[in-house]
């Protein structure tokens, strides 16, 4: 999985599946964390859903999580502030 430790926090790799049956990590697709989310992919529902749900997750704030690159993509590169490398890594061995 392509993690990135910056003095800003942990910038990752995330592919969204929108309108899912449920909120839920799939595991790894290719070097990035898949999340399935039931939000549809509008008016950025599926971005504020991704932000949430990857902030409750790693067990920190909403305003912690942040997409730095894809906001109208399905692959998308976020920024955890208040998360380390082995946090984050941590979210594939849930799956």
């Amino acid at each position: 999985m392509w993690i990135q430790e910056t003095h800003e926090g942990v910038i990752f790799k995330v592919i969204v599946q929108p309108r899912g049956s449920k909120n839920e990590i799939i595991g790894l697709q290719r070097d990035a964390l898949k999340i399935r989310l039931t939000a549809p992919p509008v008016e950025g529902a599926a971005n504020k859903m991704c932000i949430e749900f990857l902030a409750k997750s790693l067990k920190v704030r909403k305003s912690d999580v942040e997409i730095v690159r894809g906001q109208r993509s399905r692959t998308k590169k976020m920024l955890v502030r208040s998360a380390t490398r082995k946090k984050i890594e941590s979210l594939i061995k849930v799956v």
